[in-house]
């Protein structure tokens, strides 16, 4: 095996940028003469990934917002391919964001480069047809929830399920009374947690609602707001002030607006608070491996769930029943539960009266909040292989034993500078 590996990276969204760090951190410890280049966040590039491209300067989400990014993204995208021509990788590892990936995957693939996906895109969901360019393109697929393996082993790919990341981490250690004095919080009250998502766009789309949830329908409660990563503290700040000093303007004197407080750490927020609401995303597994109980939302342009609700499929890999109004479940705590074991309130039914309708039973003790509490251990035990097992760790067995395999590139002496000097 080349004791110094070119080893291309890719991931373009906050979760991908976390697992991705992970995974060059613990390929650095084992290959110290590996060089890390390509597509990711801040993370990456602080685990030892040189960034061809910024993550942060190409993640955006529906269908309409990418069709108005698309030029920058298009542009960006080539200069990923000029890298991968002139480095030769000589192996990749794809994190999720698919529309991206996948396009790079073709491109490494012609150049004989294995790839290894981690986190699945939700081809079992929809886009069915892009599963022959798995099967086409990727060397080992690795995925993070049970009921992918056997759907891809199905249709003749390598697919291994290694675990789900945050399966491993460990609870936050700090207790409620420092949590409390940290962020000036009331440790006699409840503390409810507001996470409308990680990016821009998912917070103009789902704050507002949250808030006016707090502020219609008092629960006697504080407000936590975690604020992501790759959110700027400022505007996040700006805009639930905004909500707020909006509810001031307007309401009575029988109307007291809510504390609402912004932290630093999604899973303590969530550890801490009585009972959350998350937008769909990887923010509901998080919720799933602390066991707090939650509500799903989301909103989206009417375009975009439109296109989706017709769109999307499951496989008999997953057991799935629509709702009321013919809608699928989203939430990936469901589909790992295979039931509906959390409320999801999308798009038109993400209202304030039906959140607070939602997250009233989950506060008070009593047999459905015990029931969520429960329902949600047994689904977090779901989302490892066997209690040892190391996600990350797998990944790095699998990059490790292709190099070792010399299926990739051989080209030697070109230098990462030189290659990246073609960009």
């Amino acid at each position: 095996m080349n004791a110094n590996p070119r080893i291309f990276v890719s991931a373009g969204e906050a979760s991908g940028d976390h697992y991705g760090a992970g995974i060059i951190s613990e390929l650095r410890a084992r290959l110290p003469g590996a060089v890390f280049t390509g597509l990711g966040g801040a993370a990456m590039e602080a685990a030892g990934q040189y960034r061809v491209v910024r993550a942060e300067d190409v993640a955006h989400m529906g269908l309409t917002e990418v069709v108005r990014h698309a030029p920058y993204i298009y542009s960006q995208y080539h200069r990923l391919v000029r890298s991968i021509k002139g480095e030769r990788p000589d192996v990749a590892v794809l994190i999720d964001f698919p529309d991206v990936n996948f396009r790079l995957a073709k491109h490494l693939k012609r150049l004989g480069v294995p790839v290894v996906w981690f986190v699945s895109p939700q081809l079992w969901a929809w886009k069915r047809r892009r599963l022959r360019w798995v099967q086409q393109r990727v060397a080992r697929m690795l995925v993070i929830f049970p009921f992918e393996a056997p759907f891809y082993k199905a249709r003749g790919v390598d697919a291994e399920f290694v675990g789900h990341p945050l399966a491993k981490l460990p609870m936050p250690t700090i207790s409620r009374e420092e949590y409390a004095v940290e962020y000036g919080l009331d440790p006699a009250k409840d503390w409810i947690a507001l996470l409308p998502g990680s990016r821009s766009k998912e917070i103009k789309m789902n704050l507002a609602e949250m808030i006016d949830m707090a502020v219609r329908f008092p629960m006697g409660a504080e407000y936590i707001v975690p604020v992501a990563s790759t959110i700027d503290r400022r505007k996040l700040q700006a805009a639930v002030k905004g909500q707020l000093e909006r509810w001031q303007k307007e309401a009575d004197a029988s109307v007291t607006v809510p504390g609402v407080v912004l932290v630093d750490d999604a899973r303590e927020a969530l550890f801490h608070a009585r009972a959350s609401v998350v937008a769909s995303g990887t923010a509901t597994v998080q919720a799933l491996t602390v066991g707090n109980p939650f509500v799903v939302v989301y909103r989206v342009s009417k375009l975009t769930f439109a296109v989706v609700k017709r769109m999307v499929r499951y496989p008999a890999e997953i057991p799935a029943e629509v709702d009321a109004e013919g809608n699928l479940p989203v939430g990936m705590v469901n589909l790992i539960a295979g039931r509906r074991i959390v409320p999801e309130l999308l798009n038109e039914r993400f209202t304030a009266e039906n959140l607070a309708d939602a997250l009233r039973p989950l506060l008070a003790e009593g047999l459905e909040r015990e029931r969520m509490i429960e329902d949600l251990k047994e689904a977090r035990g779901r989302l490892l292989p066997e209690p040892e097992a190391d996600p990350i760790a797998r990944v790095c067995d699998a990059v490790e034993g292709l190099l070792e395999q010399g299926t990739g590139s051989r080209q030697q002496g070109t230098g990462i500078r030189s290659g990246l000097g073609n960009v």
